[in-house]
């Protein structure tokens, strides 16, 4: 039998792969080697990766850990890589488990031992925790821009539509007539707290773990300021084992992104209804849509209905985090490796879907007859007979009790209050003039509600060009 001495363990993992192979005697079985290995998913960090190594690198030269020729090798190696990356020709091994060995292990076949040197003052640890910071910085700007974009498209389309008119709701029932203009700000606002959220949490992510190692910190005199300002990040981690071992910041991030696609969610259910024959409100470009393979007739809202669907999938995901972090001691766990894949589907999920939404809203087709026909349904003018009594001095308890009489009369009938005669309404309150009817038609009502955050068209066109003039200063 064969000892294990030094140098036969050290000849028997010469061909290992592993940087901890040395510690080691046996090698790791191939069904954990799938099992534990991350290269499938964490590939795409790689230009992240190579961006952070990098600027280590930068400082390791400026301190003098490794020299000025170590810093050009290791620059040369690393563009080389980025070339085979860009181009496919790249060999990712799942032997080497990670994005982060399997760059180190090429770039030590370009380059020998100051490949080797590039490793000195960090870890895995704070070296995947930057990728990870370094590439959700860049998620989080791209979707910060299609959230823009989005808005944009819903403030123009508002812009049209300022005075078009369509039945408000509230549990489904008509309520009062608004614009469509002023439904489609709503979710503008929404859309706006939603950047508003992904912009707070950048500011948590651009901190800078590079520099903890692997909990601990090193003891090199690192110069970690450096390392922040070369990648852009805004302040380093102020403790170590807080650095390596906390996923906040991803948690935050899917929780923003989350109540995106709650948004996307909202618009998307409103779309679908909007666009069914029975309503007719709305129909979207052909490009969005698909048939039936049994229903030559059928034009069905697939995009929508599926953003709808994609929100569970997001939601999922956030819950997902939130129950790997829940129960890990400090510091840096094996856990934390599945914190990649849901965070990686999350982002592309919303990057996705906003730009999606952002082309599928400027190919919404309005239809304002049925809109407007449906605004005189279901007595959408009421409450304002009822402010009109207030004004007039009526308790707004028994203006209340008054129109209620009243639609029921209409019930009775079948026809709206605006059918109503003069005589016929003043036998519900003698207070009721001839200036009625101004009222009680649509465009008074909508014209009616000229205050900040109202349905008037006018306060209507100012909000959409508000919302437009500020991304053009953006």
């Amino acid at each position: 039998m064969t000892k294990n001495t030094p140098q036969n363990l050290q000849n028997q993992f010469a061909n290992k792969t592993q940087a901890w192979s040395a510690r080691f005697s046996e090698p790791v079985s191939e069904l954990v080697k799938r099992y534990t290995a991350s290269v499938d998913f964490d590939k795409r960090l790689a230009n992240f990766d190579i961006q952070g190594s990098l600027a280590h690198a930068d400082m390791l030269a400026s301190i003098g850990i490794i020299s000025a020729q170590d810093l050009q090798d290791i620059e040369k190696g690393m563009d080389q890589i980025l070339e085979e990356i860009a181009q496919g020709n790249f060999v990712w091994s799942i032997d080497l488990e990670d994005v982060h060995l399997n760059i180190e292990k090429r770039l030590v076949e370009l380059i020998g031992d100051a490949g080797k040197r590039l490793h000195t003052g960090r870890s895995r640890n704070d070296q995947v925790a930057t990728d990870i910071r370094l590439w959700l910085r860049h998620e989080i700007d791209l979707s910060l821009d299609l959230l823009h974009q989005l808005r944009q498209q819903l403030a123009t389309l508002s812009l049209e539509h300022a005075a078009t008119i369509l039945p408000g709701f509230t549990h489904l029932q008509v309520a009062q007539p608004v614009t469509f203009g002023h439904h489609l700000l709503a979710y503008a606002e929404m859309f706006g707290r939603d950047a508003e959220r992904l912009a707070d949490c950048r500011k948590r992510v651009n901190r800078l773990p590079l520099g903890a190692a692997a909990l601990a910190g090193t003891s090199y005199p690192i110069d970690r300021e450096r390392v922040a300002n070369t990648l852009g990040f805004d302040e380093v981690c102020r403790n170590s084992l807080d650095a390596v071992s906390d996923r906040d910041f991803a948690i935050e991030f899917c929780a923003a992104a989350a109540l995106i696609m709650t948004h996307i969610s909202r618009l998307s259910e409103e779309l679908v209804l909007w666009m069914s024959p029975r309503v007719g409100f709305i129909d979207l470009a052909d490009r969005f849509c698909t048939g039936s393979s049994i229903m030559p007739q059928k034009k069905n809202p697939d995009v929508p209905e599926l953003a709808r669907g994609k929100t569970g999938r997001v939601n999922g995901h956030l819950v997902a985090l939130l129950t790997l972090m829940k129960g890990q001691p400090l510091a840096y766990n094996k856990d934390n490796q599945e914190d990649k894949e849901g965070l990686f589907d999350t982002a592309d999920t919303i990057r996705d879907t906003l730009t999606i939404f952002v082309d599928m809203v400027q190919g919404i087709t309005v239809k304002a007859d049925a809109m407007r026909a449906a605004a005189l349904q279901g007595y959408a003018t009421a409450t304002d007979l009822a402010d009109y009594l207030v004004k007039k001095g009526v308790p707004f308890r028994d203006a209340h009790e008054t129109v209620a009489h009243a639609v029921r009369a209409c019930e009775e009938r079948g026809c709206d209050l605006a059918d109503l005669s003069l005589n016929e309404l003043q036998d519900f309150h003698q207070l009721i003039t001839d200036d009625i009817f101004q009222v009680l038609t649509l465009e008074g009502s909508v014209a009616a509600r000229n205050h900040i955050g109202g349905t008037a068209p006018e306060r209507v066109r100012l909000e959409a060009q508000r919302i437009l003039d500020a991304s053009q200063a953006g």
